[in-house]
């Protein structure tokens, strides 16, 4: 018997889940679906420069689960950049962070906890 997948710690949703081609290109294939906590990978290491072992620890799991995540996570990326398909945003094992956790307030969650709280 497997180990439970553990959830995955999220700070934000992504403020756009659909992108696509622009021009003339656009496949009629399916799109490409990425999940909440791939997204969440990619902006913690490519766009807030965490390396894999700081953002395992911020997403309370292990550095081995992220790697998998992320290389996957740009896997996805890549094909829909090459094939022109849609990428979409949804899904995945993910609890969102409520930002007043532990280890909060670091690459996202109190900003999203700010602009929520203030709403």
């Amino acid at each position: 018997m497997s180990r439970p997948r553990k959830c995955r710690k999220v700070c934000c949703m992504p403020s756009v889940s659909r992108f696509g081609p622009l021009g003339g290109c656009i496949t009629d294939t399916a799109p490409v679906q990425m999940t909440v906590d791939e997204y969440e990978t990619i902006r913690l290491i490519d766009l807030e420069g965490m390396n894999q072992e700081a953002c395992a620890a911020h997403m309370n799991v292990a550095r081995t689960t992220v790697q998998g995540i992320y290389l996957e996570a740009r896997r996805k990326i890549a094909q829909a950049l090459v094939e022109g398909k849609t990428l979409l945003i949804d899904g995945g094992d993910y609890h969102l962070c409520d930002g007043t956790g532990p280890g909060c307030h670091k690459g996202g969650c109190h900003k999203e906890y700010a602009q929520t709280a203030h709403m």
